[in-house]
Formats: C-alpha cells, structure tokens, sequence
C-alpha cells in the first residue's frame, strides 16, 4: 500500500501582524497612563489654598493685597490668555491687621516715646557735646554713649565722672518692662594684655560694667543681656583720629516689645511669605 503524502505547510508570512498589534497595545496604554497622570486635580488645590488662607487668616500682616495664582474652573476655560489674566489681576486674598494690635502698638509707640524724653532728660548735660546720642525706630531705644566718657583707655571699669549719669539712667530704666540689651563697641587698635587677649573681652567686659550698674540701679537682670561686638561693626572710618573715637562706644538698646531679645524675625512678613510661596507653587 503506498503512503499518503503529508500536504506540505505553507510558511505564514502574516504572523508580524501579531506583534505589531501587541506593540500597538502597549504604546497604546503607555500614554494612557501618561494622560492620566498629567492632568491636575483642581479639587485638591482647592483646599490647600483655602486651608492656608484660614491658617494665616487670624495673623497680623500688611493690607497690601496678595494676588495669588487664580483658580481656574469651567467659567474660565474659554477665555483667551488676556482674557484670563485679567481675571487674575482682580483675585487677591487681603490680610487685615487686627485693631487690637494696632492699638497696642500705637501704645507701644507713645510708651516708648515717653521712655526717650526721660533719658534725654537725665542724660542733658552729656548730649549737649555730642558725647551721647539717644535716637529711636521700631527696634526701641538707642543710647550710644562715647567710650572716653566712660572708661579709660584699655580699662573696663567705669570712671567716677560717668556712674552718677549712668545710675539716673538705670533709675528710670527700673521703671520700664522693656528688655535691655547693652552693647559694647572699639575701634580696630589692637590690644594685647593679661585681663584683655583681645578687643573682644574689652567689649564684652565694658557692656557688662554698664549691666552691672544697672543692676545696683534697680534694673531686674533677668531683663539684661551684656553683649561685646570688639572691632567688627564700626559705624565710622578708623583711619582717622575722629572716627576711631567714635567707634569706641557702648550702646544701651532698649528693645521694644515687639522685638526679640537678639533676633528679629517679623512674624506677620513670614506668614505672607508662606501665603506668596503656596500660591506661587500652585500656579505652576
């Protein structure tokens, strides 16, 4: 009996096709995800804008508007890009300052000015030659008194001519809640002995002779800082015999109650700048 013959297998020259689907499939769903993930839930900015603005709310800031990035919903979505920053332009979200604060600073302020005409008062005679300088900003009071007056030269311990002034002045320091932060100053002639290696214990020691004297005034040394400075913040040239002379000074700073003992940190301006950076964020 003769075998049958097997019909011979055609090569299939579509099977790419099947790949190619496959292929096509995956690139597909590739940019699926891709669009899906681009797109930015309004919703949930949103609520981050409004949370912040709640957080921040209650805080004394400036009344300058903040314009933060606008939210855009469907009322927007049609307009041009001129269009759409103009309305932009008329979204602000404003800080009011709290007028109880403002109040209590308009005090401060009266307070502190009251502080100034009483040292001035005690320290007269002294002012009148320029030896002291007693100006006022938003930080307190500054008493800038000339290191000649007070101390000889290389020496920390007060002259006799300068206690009587400088007791009158803790006299009415006594009185005052405000923190003190005393502070002493040279100029940049180097010394060298056994009680001072260098400018920075004669300032620092200078600034706490004046603290100590406080003290015997009355003054509560928890409300005392004695801080020394040595060459390094001058406020005069020290080429010259004037301006050396003037760079020895010891300054008396009564803080206001504004301020910290040392640092400065304006609460109000962080908290808009927290504000400024969340919005900015939420518009990119």
């Amino acid at each position: 009996m003769a075998r049958r013959h097997k019909p011979e297998e055609h090569e299939n020259h579509e099977r790419w096709l099947v790949s190619y689907a496959d292929f096509i499939t995956l690139l597909f769903a590739f940019f699926v995800v891709m669009y899906s993930i681009s797109q930015v839930n309004e919703g949930k900015y949103r609520v981050l804008s409004d949370a912040l603005v709640n957080a921040f709310k209650a805080a004394p800031t400036t009344t300058t508007p903040i314009a933060p990035a606008l939210r855009i919903d469907a009322s927007t979505k049609g307009q041009t890009s001129t269009a759409r920053s103009q309305a932009q332009k008329q979204t602000f979200i404003v800080l009011k300052n709290d007028p109880a604060q403002e109040v209590r600073q308009k005090q401060q302020a009266e307070k502190m000015k009251g502080i100034a005409r009483d040292i001035l008062k005690v320290m007269e005679p002294l002012t009148k030659n320029g030896q002291v300088k007693v100006s006022q900003s938003v930080h307190g009071i500054a008493i800038e008194i000339n290191a000649s007056l007070l101390f000889a030269s290389g020496q920390a311990s007060l002259e006799a001519g300068s206690i009587k002034a400088l007791k009158a002045v803790g006299k009415v320091l006594a009185d005052v809640p405000n923190d003190i932060q005393v502070e002493g100053f040279t100029d940049t002639t180097p010394i060298n002995t056994v009680a001072f290696p260098s400018n920075w214990e004669l300032s620092s020691a200078r600034a706490s002779s004046v603290v100590r004297l406080f003290v015997e005034s009355g003054v509560p040394p928890e409300r005392l800082v004695a801080v020394g400075y040595g060459e390094f913040r001058p406020i005069d040239s020290n080429s010259t015999v004037e301006g050396r002379a003037r760079n020895r000074h010891v300054t008396v700073m009564i803080l206001s109650e504004q301020q910290e003992k040392i640092t400065d940190i304006p609460v109000a301006s962080q908290a808009s700048k927290v504000v400024q950076e969340a919005a900015s964020s939420q518009s990119r």
